[in-house]
């Protein structure tokens, strides 16, 4: 899989809880933390992005097998495969014109979805780009990221507009809208001494955000205004105010934090996915808005969580890369 990951520094630390096992349960029921899975069909899949669609359902990617797909609230899953082979689909969202939109990262392309499958695609102008986060602006538009160092806009009618990241070798990830009308997005390569947070006006105006010494990959946009990302090599979630003001908080060490949502409950959702040297485990992490951090484990060990959004049914909806998996938990 082509994913571009974050680089690592020291954070401050914070309270962090692990939950006990996770039980069974789901369609909202079970006590919070219960986790249920639902196998794809096609196998080895590699699930990455999720998305709450327009019809209630829950969309997804499967990066490896070149498919969306569709998963209802009770885990009936229907998939679509995307025209062009190996487009290596990554992140998707629901869009304005009640369409699903994806990244296809080894193709250079954007893709649009119905809710009854048919699919259109459309070419990023800078060739090699690696489209990879995507969300819906406040303009009516896409927008989405270039690992290849731009930011992104795209019309429903598939017009592409691009702007160069200031930074060089910013590797720009995630992307998400904020509470102040503006985009913003975590650049995992920034460089040296640590990495920064981006802030992108509808008109392409960029400007960013130092973090202190860390890596950062997902982003989202809290209840209390806020943008929060997470730091995957550091196994940290951070706070960025809308003027550009960030506090760190600690997670399990070597936990590799990811994707990260804002809950039904007031509080952000991440997945931990673990981390390179294979410690620190994996789990889906909550972490209140003052900081505290609570893990639960994920049913199946090992099954590298990814992506995870707020599901209609009220469940966190999530992607179990390694284990083929498409799993909820009770927040």
């Amino acid at each position: 899989m082509n994913i571009r990951m974050v680089r690592t520094a020291a954070i401050c630390a914070t309270l962090v809880v692990i939950a006990g096992g996770c039980g069974g349960g789901g369609g909202g029921g079970g006590s919070v933390g219960t986790v249920t899975e639902f196998a794809i069909p096609t196998a080895n899949s590699q699930p990455t992005g999720i998305t709450s669609g327009p019809d209630g359902n829950l969309w997804f990617t499967e990066n490896n097998t070149n498919k969306i797909g569709k998963c209802t609230t009770a885990g009936v899953i229907t998939e679509f495969t995307i025209p062009t082979a190996n487009s290596g689909p990554y992140e998707i969202t629901s869009g304005p014109d009640g369409n699903l939109w994806f990244t296809e990262i080894n193709t250079n392309k954007i893709g649009k979805c119905t809710t009854a499958g048919v699919i259109t695609e459309f070419t990023v102008p800078t060739a090699n780009s690696g489209p990879a986060g995507i969300t819906t602006g406040p303009d009516g538009n896409l927008w989405f990221t270039e690992a290849a160092g731009k930011i992104a806009k795209c019309t429903t009618a598939g017009l592409i507009t691009e702007f160069t990241v200031p930074t060089a070798n910013s590797g720009p990830s995630e992307i998400v809208s904020g509470s102040d009308g503006n985009l913003w997005f975590a650049e995992g390569g920034a460089g040296a001494p640590g990495v920064k947070v981006g802030r992108c006006t509808t008109s392409g105006t960029i400007t960013e955000f130092m973090a202190p010494g860390t890596g950062i990959f997902g982003i989202a946009a809290g209840p209390d205004g806020n943008l929060w990302f997470t730091e995957f090599y550091t196994a940290g979630i951070g706070r960025v105010t809308t003027t550009g003001t960030i506090t760190e908080f600690a997670a399990t060490s070597g936990s590799g934090p990811n994707g990260i949502a804002s809950g039904h409950d007031g509080n952000l959702w991440f997945t931990q996915r673990g981390a390179p040297s294979g410690t620190g485990g994996t789990g889906i992490g909550r972490c209140t808005t003052a900081g505290v951090i609570t893990v639960f484990p994920t049913k199946t060990a090992g099954a590298t969580p990814y992506s995870i959004t707020r599901g209609p049914d009220g469940n966190m909806w999530f992607t179990e890369n390694t284990a083929n998996n498409i799993a909820k938990i009770v927040p």
